[in-house]
């Protein structure tokens, strides 16, 4: 028996929940999976879960052992990559899920410099709006827009996104220009609407001006969860929408969508990277974190003006 596989084994069924899950997290069979497990609770002489056709808990003694499992696992992780070459150069495969309109015009444009600075670091990029199982998929870390509904993750805030209200040429000619965001309630004009993939809900359109405060409560013929076809809905002319600033410019710079409203402000969106708790943070992960929060502070906010100025 490996016991670093064997102890790899039973972390990942404890965290899953599931010895199927697990196999299939760690590229293995489930058979293998059950023998190492077994053969680990036989070495040690004490059992670790408990078994039932529906489940799979960990009892108190596994409880013990899983803490200092994942210790064990943490410093041979730090003993691969701490080492002066291997510090220079941090190495393996992180397995990342973002928001679609996020990895399409700003991390995958921006990858090139992550590779260059750190070519030994494999990415699996996951590329959806939706609530990821961090645990139970085998995600390292995630980037998210809004609010965190789950307290239980560990988080780092990378920024907060300016959001602004924007309407295609098309809609407009055809709805007439608000003035006021209330205009928007009129029969005649149509908000799309995002709904948050991890609660169902709409996204709450509300600005504010000199203590004024609107909330806007317009009709939609469109709801969609997924960012770029919240945009595609509204290049389309179905309806005033509400954009984070790095998602309008460049349209708003192609005349493809038109800025509404800009004396008033909506309160911004903040973004987080978010892992699980209680999972080491190998030096892949801290630079790939470290390297997302440098890419959307001054530095990316500075190339975004450059570029609408530079028409």
């Amino acid at each position: 028996m490996d016991r670093f596989d064997a102890m790899q084994a039973f972390v990942r069924v404890v965290e899953t929940g599931s010895f199927t899950k697990a196999a299939g997290t760690l590229h293995m069979s489930k058979t293998t999976v059950t023998q190492l497990v077994q053969q680990l609770e036989a070495r040690l002489r004490v059992k670790l879960l408990n078994r039932t056709t529906r489940k799979v808990n960990v009892t108190a003694d596994g409880a013990v052992f899983y803490e200092r499992a994942l210790r064990v696992l943490a410093d041979l992780d730090d003993a691969e990559t701490g080492l002066s070459v291997a510090s220079a150069a941090p190495r393996g495969r992180l397995r990342v899920d973002v928001p679609s309109p996020f990895a399409r015009m700003v991390l995958i444009p921006a990858l090139p410099d992550f590779n260059a600075r750190y070519p030994d670091i494999q990415i699996d990029l996951g590329v959806s709006d939706r609530m990821i199982d961090l645990i139970g998929e085998n995600v390292d870390c995630v980037v998210r827009g809004g609010e965190l509904t789950d307290q239980s993750l560990m988080a780092r805030h990378i920024t907060d996104l300016k959001l602004g209200v924007y309407a295609s040429p098309a809609y407009l000619q055809r709805a007439g220009t608000p003035a006021n965001p209330r205009d928007l309630e009129d029969p005649q004009h149509r908000i799309v609407g995002y709904r948050w993939a991890r609660t169902g809900q709409l996204f709450p359109m509300v600005l504010q001006r000199d203590g004024e405060r609107v909330q806007v409560q317009s009709r939609y013929l469109l709801s969609v969860d997924d960012g770029n076809a919240y945009l595609a809905a509204g290049l389309a002319g179905m309806g005033a929408l509400w954009l984070p600033q790095y998602m309008a410019q460049p349209s708003v710079h192609s005349g493809e969508l038109v800025a509404l409203f800009e004396d008033w402000q909506l309160e911004s969106m903040p973004m987080y990277v978010a892992f699980p708790p209680n999972r080491h943070i190998s030096i892949k992960l801290r630079v790939f974190i470290d390297w997302v929060v440098e890419l959307m502070g001054e530095g990316y906010k500075s190339r975004s003006s450059a570029t609408i100025k530079q028409g």
